[in-house]
């Protein structure tokens, strides 16, 4: 029997459980007596389950960033500046991909430590779309989209984070006022610019993830480009699929420029009550290492959040080039909230975004339905811009 049983959750698919089985193999080898246990669940209950539950039944627990006020709000997670050197969290910070590292730090604290890293960006089949034949431009991608050739992921989340990404190209920032996501006019305009695209592909991408696309896309041979949805490195890697994709920065929209997506990515946190801090810490600590990350981590499937891994040659040479490729699209990411409430207006604040792309209707009603879910996820909450 191990002297010492660490219990972990995370996601099921090969970047979120793989790496971090092959970490707790290495570490219990390296520690004697020590044993790792991970679990997984779907991408799904990832985003819906409340996390807080999950903190009494593991140490080790896979998060999203917009979490984090949640976290610092019940205290269910450590604050890991209080048990991990100022050098290190130091250095993790002056590594970051993007946003990632900052983006679990929140009220004073780093409520968890950057393992993965994420932001939607554009990828193809290099053998159906030469990367000379890139769309550059909103209007290319339309182009293709008429041509069938365009897949999207269109569930609830994924909608609602690019809609954020449209608020930003039509020239303001979403969640700066109290009362309303954004003025009426730029909301109006990115609601009836992802109408323009939506309505262009098949309907069944309206139940696809991005997961469910880069399936699709590395499977068959019916679409050719995807303009937006949160990378996957696994699918750039010879023979994880049956066609290889690769990876593209984000089309020029407008005369605003590049458009910026949301990112995404996961952190690892310990629980509060866990009976073996220390060793949870420890281990968290180095799974989140330049050396783990640019190694252990992303030869098995990882996607990292240390920038060390993502400008490694032998990341890239990995993933043809998908780190090399990705990396200016993260660094270009915009951070959602993470008040003590806005998971409840990002559960629940695609839906009406979802049903006008899927069933057309009225925009200026949608945008209404959105600021009043919004509202909701403010009362109580104050300090609702951090």
């Amino acid at each position: 029997m191990p002297d010492c049983t660490l219990h972990g959750i995370t996601w099921g698919h090969t970047r979120g459980i793989t790496p971090l089985l092959a970490a707790a193999q290495r570490f219990g080898e390296m520690h004697p007596g020590v044993e790792i246990q991970w679990k997984k669940r779907s991408l799904q209950a990832f985003a819906d389950f409340p996390v807080e539950e999950l903190t009494k039944t593991y140490d080790l627990l896979v998060i999203d960033h917009p979490w984090v006020g949640r976290a610092a709000a019940t205290g269910c997670v450590l604050p890991l500046d209080e048990y991990l050197s100022a050098g290190y969290l130091a250095n993790q910070a002056a590594h970051s991909t993007g946003a990632s590292h900052g983006s679990y730090f929140y009220k004073g604290h780093q409520w968890a430590l950057a393992i993965d890293a994420a932001t939607p960006a554009a990828s193809y089949r290099p053998d159906l779309l030469p990367e000379k034949d890139l769309p550059q431009t909103w209007d290319d991608v339309l182009a293709l989209a008429r041509q069938k050739k365009v897949a999207v992921p269109a569930i609830p989340i994924d909608l609602l984070m690019n809609f954020y990404m449209f608020c930003i190209a039509h020239g303001n920032m979403p969640f700066q006022h109290e009362d309303t996501l954004t003025d009426r006019v730029t909301g109006i305009r990115a609601l009836e610019t992802m109408r323009e695209l939506y309505s262009l592909v098949d309907t069944s991408f309206f139940s696809c993830n991005p997961i469910a696309v880069a399936e699709l896309m590395s499977a068959a041979d019916d679409y050719w480009y995807c303009p937006f949805a949160y990378g996957y490195s696994n699918y750039s890697r010879h023979g994880y699929a049956k066609h290889l994709l690769r990876y593209a920065g984000l089309v020029q929209f407008g005369h605003s420029g590049r458009l910026r997506s949301t990112i995404g990515g996961t952190g690892l946190a310990v629980s509060a009550t866990s009976a073996n801090k220390a060793m949870a810490m420890e281990f968290a600590q180095w799974v989140a290492s330049p050396v783990c990350q640019s190694t252990l981590y992303v030869e098995n499937g990882g996607q990292p959040g240390h920038r060390a891994a993502w400008t490694s040659p032998h990341a890239n040479y990995l993933a043809n080039d998908f780190f090399n490729t990705v990396l200016p699209v993260m660094e270009n990411g915009y951070m959602r909230p993470r008040y003590n409430g806005y998971l409840y207006f990002q559960d629940h604040g695609g839906e009406p975004l979802h049903r006008y792309l899927m069933q057309g209707g009225d925009a200026a009603g949608t945008l209404e339905k959105m600021n009043t879910l919004y509202r909701t996820s403010l009362q109580n909450i104050t300090h609702y811009h951090e």
